[in-house]
């Protein structure tokens, strides 16, 4: 199979009557892309952050309000993550952790070893709660409360973390036990339970450096809403691949 990488520049690039069939692109950009006369059938697009004003149009129509409203019906409380008031926080990350604990009780009752399973080259379940650790450190630790070494070391850097500028040297290359995971996990839910305990509609409006690009100055309210963002899309990529797992024959 063709691999193309970062270094092969395909920016408008036309493909007429390529057999494209099975076809995996990941991590890639492709905005602004225009497909006229496709076959889409099996299709499977899954882009975590949708246009936000901006349509993503399937036969001239903007698909992006069913998809959200439907997300927002399969999982309960995911349209609290853009909360904009310190009691409108605090309800959305207590209804989102009721929903992690939920799935975690599943993994829990699913066969030994399935935190570690990986499905499609995905992270595994117990990847994500530890990149849900390096999302907190990175948008409350680091940019909110700006603290010198916010990273815990069983964070899980993602594919561009270098290209951002994270020190990988700061990260466990050990693979920890499922239960030193839950244990970063809880603290960190904990850590944000803690700061949206006390946090005002004054603290909200307060600015950060971001995180990755600290020339650009982003709100308290708006690091917040990353993390919510994360939580919920990895919640999402979780239980799809726990639905895998659990129908894989055994």
């Amino acid at each position: 199979m063709t691999t193309f990488g970062p270094t092969d520049d395909l920016r408008a690039a036309e493909f007429r009557g390529a057999d494209l069939r099975g076809a995996r692109f990941i991590e890639t950009d492709l905005s602004g892309a225009v497909l006229r006369g496709v076959q889409v059938e099996g299709v499977e697009i899954d882009a975590p952050w949708l246009p936000d004003g901006d349509a993503l149009l399937v036969n001239g129509v903007d698909v992006v309000p069913f998809v959200e409203a439907e997300l927002d019906r399969r999982f309960p409380g995911r349209s609290t993550r853009r909360a904009a008031d310190p009691d409108g926080l605090r309800d959305a990350w207590a209804v989102l952790q009721r929903t992690w604990d939920a799935t975690l009780a599943r993994v829990a009752a699913m066969p030994d070893g399935t935190p570690d399973v990986s499905v499609a080259g995905e992270w595994s379940f117990a990847q994500t709660l530890r990149h849900l650790v390096l999302a907190t450190d990175a948008w409350l630790g680091r940019s909110v409360l700006g603290l010198a070494q916010p990273f815990h070391p069983l964070g899980q850097p993602g594919p561009q973390a270098e290209d951002d500028g994270l020190d990988l040297s700061l990260f466990s290359t050990t693979t920890p036990t499922f239960d030193e995971v839950l244990a970063a996990r809880a603290d960190r839910v904990r850590l944000v339970r803690d700061f949206l305990a006390t946090v005002t509609a004054d603290d909200l409006a307060a600015q950060h450096p971001h995180p990755w690009a600290p020339e650009y100055p982003e709100t308290t309210l708006s690091c917040l809403h990353v993390i919510l963002e994360e939580e919920w899309e990895h919640h999402r990529f979780a239980v799809r691949d726990l639905d895998a797992i659990g129908s894989s024959p055994a």
